[in-house]
């Protein structure tokens, strides 16, 4: 709690949350001179943001190019603005300022050289302390009071905030035991915005197929991944979705960036219908270059088994699946491999199919699909169009993006400028 009775006052802004939105936000406005209050549930800042990157805090994506940064977010365009007035360039220069040394990785990925999240929250915390941010840990908003349409007050579990002007960075419902449960959606229901339903996102997908378990563990690299929807009468076998990356099966379906990637889509297509997600795993290679590759190593181990033969380029548990699904003989000779049987090997390589079943749930999930209407708030802004005096940034919103530093770079974009406008 910080000093001075904080019940009695009366701040220029107040923040609800302290994820990265909620930190970056009370930063901006505290630094354009208004008294500011940080409001936390939890008993410390960032919980949510010490686990992101596996612990080593993906800051950001190194994608300058703005037009193709939105391509790799749900309604990303909502944000062209936002990244406009502070993009990942921004956001790199605003932590190297600060003393944070960061570095870029494969894929443009951003990360602090020490790799470590709690310098990366250390940093916030003394940013929050030179602006004397007010901070109130432990502390819930159970209610909203209005005069007219304006927030008057927040109500808290032991007093109340009063404040000008408000801005809502409670996250959405993934990982709840950092404190993102949702709770912020009925808050912005209260004040009558609209909440697209929250779904996982970022999220593991189970898998039909029994043969997977099989292959726990096995991580595979630059798979191209093809997402078909199958029993819509009008779009049977349609192409949805394309995805190129890293995939982790597990023992019940498939992670890995790739295939985190796809999951908020198959989550969507799974209420329509059945869907289909097909494998290449060797994308650089048509089938004739890929038909040579084998035909050259068929030859020059021509007494070896097929199995061992695939096993010199793969992991052998994902041989002996492969052969199993084929149908075809593993420890079959090479010598003795007829045409036909190159080709059945080529296909599957080429196209291993897998029917996704569901996607994992929220206390899996690494963001949340949906939260409030972006019609209703300013994306030059992030002003409600409903409510006078309150701001909305952060995961609570109705975007999403890709691994790899997006989501974050949103909740910097965003909180920047939730703060920034709070302050005019």
């Amino acid at each position: 709690m910080p000093k001075g009775d904080t019940k009695k006052d009366i701040f220029d802004v107040a923040v609800i949350g302290a994820g990265p939105a909620g930190m970056m936000a009370a930063c901006t406005a505290a630094r354009n001179g208004l008294r500011v209050v940080l409001i936390e549930k939890n008993k410390q800042l960032g919980k949510k943001l010490l686990l992101t990157g596996n612990g080593r805090c993906n800051l950001t994506n190194a994608e300058f190019n703005l037009r193709e940064l939105v391509k790799n977010y749900n309604n990303g365009e909502f944000l062209f603005h936002a990244f406009s007035v502070f993009g990942p360039k921004e956001a790199i220069n605003f932590f190297e300022k600060l003393g944070l040394k960061t570095k870029v990785e494969t894929g443009r990925r951003v990360f602090p050289k020490s790799d470590d999240a709690e310098e990366v929250l250390d940093t916030l915390k003394k940013y929050l302390a030179d602006n004397k941010v007010h901070i109130i840990y432990d502390s819930e908003v159970v209610d909203v009071s209005f005069k007219g349409n304006k927030i008057n007050k927040l109500l808290l579990k032991s007093g109340e905030i009063k404040a000008k002007k408000y801005i809502l960075c409670t996250g959405g419902k993934s990982y709840s035991l950092t404190g993102s449960d949702g709770f912020g959606y009925k808050l912005a229901e209260k004040t009558g915005h609209t909440i697209i339903k929250p779904k996982p996102a970022l999220a593991p997908i189970t898998v039909k197929e029994g043969w997977i378990k099989n292959l726990q563990g096995i991580s595979l690299k630059d798979v191209k991944v093809t997402v078909f929807q199958n029993n819509l009468p009008t779009q049977a076998g349609k192409k949805q979705l394309q995805e190129e990356g890293e995939i982790l099966f597990t023992h019940f379906g498939i992670s890995g960036p790739a295939a985190l990637n796809i999951s908020g889509k198959v989550g969507n297509l799974l209420e329509k219908g059945e869907v289909k997600i097909c494998f290449d795993l060797f994308p650089l290679l048509n089938q004739e270059q890929l038909l040579k590759g084998i035909e050259d190593m068929l030859k020059k181990y021509a007494n070896k088994t097929i199995k061992n033969i695939l096993s010199a380029f793969m992991p052998e548990r994902l041989a002996e699946v492969l052969l199993d699904i084929t149908g075809l003989d593993k420890n079959k000779i090479a010598n003795n491999m007829s045409k036909i049987e190159k080709g059945i090997i080529i296909k599957t390589l080429k196209n291993i199919e897998l029917t996704p079943e569901d996607i994992s749930g929220f206390e899996q999930a690494i963001v949340t699909r949906g939260g409030i209407s972006l019609k209703e708030i300013d994306h030059k802004t992030m002003k409600s169009k409903i409510i006078d005096n309150l701001f909305f940034a952060g995961e609570i919103i109705d975007v999403d993006g890709k691994t790899g530093g997006f989501n974050l770079q949103m909740c910097w974009s965003t909180g920047y400028l939730a703060g920034r406008s709070a302050a005019t």
